[in-house]
């Protein structure tokens, strides 16, 4: 498995992971357009020329990012294909001089295993809500809070 920057030619695996969970409600949708917008955001772990995984860290300000989008192929679920994707965006974040990242999940055990602490939402910066204005969730969010300081 090769864990790695995602290219042009990876949006399609990105957009069928990432709409694959929000079909069940574990996140949300995204449009290809939404994918190539955000594609130097993402990382993805490729198996045999193929995308099964993907996990994207976006900047929100000068000292904070977030860890989202994070969608592993079932096939791979237990193989730490999450764990490397990512500590790859760890690995971004901290190049880029950023001192502490979040995640809003529905998996707060796997976080808490590669070094995050949960936290409250209330201790966000507005900033972070910016996807929960389009979330059918928007008024009952039953996502945890975590973030890890670098």
């Amino acid at each position: 498995m090769i864990v790695r920057d995602a290219a042009i030619k990876d949006v399609k695996g990105i957009h069928k992971l990432i709409n694959g969970y929000a079909e069940v409600d574990r996140m949300l949708f995204a449009s290809v357009s939404d994918i190539y917008e955000r594609l130097l955001t993402f990382v993805v772990a490729e198996e045999v020329g193929q995308v099964v995984g993907c996990c994207a860290v976006q900047v929100l300000w000068e000292n904070l990012a977030e860890i989202k989008s994070l969608a592993v192929d079932r096939a791979f679920f237990g193989k730490g294909v999450g764990r490397e994707l990512v500590g790859a965006c760890l690995v971004k974040a901290r190049k880029l001089g950023l001192k502490k990242v979040f995640t809003l999940t529905l998996e707060p055990q796997f976080f808490e295993k590669v070094g995050f602490v949960r936290v409250n939402k209330d201790a966000l910066p507005m900033k972070v809500w910016s996807d929960c204005a389009a979330c059918p969730k928007q008024d009952h969010c039953d996502e945890i809070a975590m973030e890890c300081v670098l």
